[in-house]
């Protein structure tokens, strides 16, 4: 019966028709699970994130769950946050064949590791997405980090700031230091002097801005403006200022990164670089599984940079107006 439903062209006319009549009578369907097995594919991508507590890869994962859906295959999640070895838990996944794919949205495994991972024997399909790998020849699909971060510096400088902070990601994280590095930009550009002391630590989370907040308090000289790396921790930092009597954009402007649904409704509402992260997450899915199918006939590495937008709201203000 699975024959004649999978490859009809191989069974006679009759056949298929008391099969067809065994379908309606029984209410028969293909088991999908035995046939992907059969054909060594799972017909599913495994979905890889550094963390899966952070909001900031929500509307990412749905729009990969929804074009996978579309194009007929099921998604896997592993939260690496819980792995003790992030490294061999990708590759117990992949080598098992639980998954036909992987879509990485993780830059801080060892390139190494992954190069033993998508090359012979093992050749796994990949693509990474979110955090870039430099140099690595890895198929991937990011935003403009460094570009979004100098235009939301250069934001703060068009309103006539110049003493103006960054609250830093975490240091080995790529998206943190292009980040960093497009803030630096800016500041070269408009003659601005880059002050150690404003560069406050932070790892993407509220806490940290709660701490840059602390910090920014202890400060003989205070900056008139900040650029966060993400709005986790420029959500945390406003609301540190806020316990200390500080308003914004009164006293002080604020920029984040990326746009989470809370950006537009906390007080003040954020002004911050919106990441396209839906449309992100449908093209990296979307690369992965022409990849798996044959589709793509690019020969080498595929390398998409999305741009980000500048999100005004009510925590940015002309300095000249405070």
């Amino acid at each position: 019966m699975s024959r004649a439903l999978s490859s009809p062209d191989r069974v006679s006319e009759s056949t298929r028709a008391r099969v067809s009549e065994a379908v309606r009578v029984t209410g028969y369907t293909l088991n999908q699970a035995a046939r992907s097995l059969r054909q060594r594919s799972a017909m599913t991508i495994l979905v890889a994130l550094p963390d899966i507590r952070n909001s900031f890869f929500s509307s990412i994962l749905d729009a990969i769950e929804r074009e996978a859906t579309n194009r007929g295959y099921g998604v896997l999640v592993a939260n690496l946050f819980l792995a003790r070895s992030p490294a061999q838990r990708l590759q117990d996944y992949m080598l098992s064949n639980r998954a036909d794919g992987l879509l990485l949205l993780d830059g801080s495994l060892e390139p190494a590791t992954l190069q033993a991972l998508v090359r012979a024997p093992n050749s796994v399909p990949m693509v990474v997405a979110c955090e870039e790998i430099p140099n690595s020849g890895f198929h991937t699909v990011i935003t403009d980090n460094m570009v979004a971060a100098e235009r939301a510096t250069q934001h703060l400088i068009d309103l006539g700031h110049r003493r103006i902070a960054h609250l830093l990601g975490p240091e080995r994280n790529t998206v943190a230091r292009d980040r960093l590095a497009g803030y630096t930009t800016a500041l070269s550009r408009a003659g601005i002097t880059l002050r150690q002391e404003w560069l406050f630590r932070g790892n993407f989370q509220m806490e940290s801005g709660l701490a840059a907040a602390a910090h920014f308090m202890s400060l003989t000289e205070r900056p008139t403006a900040v650029f966060a790396a993400n709005d986790e921790s420029a959500i945390g930092f406003l609301s540190g200022l806020h316990q200390h009597g500080i308003k914004c954009p009164r006293d002080i402007s604020i920029v984040g990164f990326d746009d989470l649904g809370v950006a537009a409704h906390y007080a003040p509402p954020l002004t911050t670089m919106r990441q396209p992260r839906e449309l992100l997450g449908r093209m990296s899915a979307e690369m992965l599984i022409d990849i798996l199918e044959g589709t793509d006939h690019q020969r080498g590495p595929m390398r998409v940079v999305l741009n980000s937008e500048l999100v005004v709201r009510e925590s940015t203000a002309h300095l000249a107006m405070r």
